[in-house]
């Protein structure tokens, strides 16, 4: 979770260790991608503000997340949500944007929810990947 307001840094990791999930923090999207580019195993998935050090520093995340796994799943969270920047980040692979501040919409519980959504989509991938090179190595004998 990659947000430079603390508030929010402990109110989305409340909500997602209600949930169930471990989380790791960051303070700014350079302490973020530092994280990502340094872990032992990839992030299964990872949130992020869009407007942090920079208006852009939640797509700088989103291309260390796909740098290191292509198959990271990034949820974008904004203060500041603009049509604009939802594409753009749609665009760049997001799996969702979500408004901090969307009237009638509680956006920590619709984080866990697209997070759950995310989650089951990353090991869906996972699992592909993992027949297939299973099939290509039974194929070539080297199972």
């Amino acid at each position: 979770m990659i947000d430079d307001e603390e508030g929010v840094r402990a109110a989305v990791t409340r909500r997602l260790t209600r949930a169930g999930y471990t989380v790791d923090t960051a303070a700014s999207a350079a302490e973020g991608m530092a994280k990502i580019a340094e872990t032992e195993k990839s992030y299964d998935a990872i949130v992020t503000d869009m407007s942090m050090d920079t208006p852009e520093a939640g797509l700088q995340v989103l291309h260390a997340a796909f740098s290191r796994d292509l198959f990271a799943e990034v949820i974008v969270m904004t203060a500041f949500g603009n049509v604009a920047n939802a594409v753009e980040c749609m665009r760049r692979g997001a799996f969702d944007y979500i408004e901090k501040n969307a009237p009638g919409v509680d956006a920590y519980e619709a984080l866990a929810e697209k997070l759950g959504q995310a989650m089951d989509r990353r090991r869906r991938d996972v699992r592909t990947i993992d027949l297939w090179e299973r099939s290509t190595r039974e194929g070539d004998g080297t199972a």
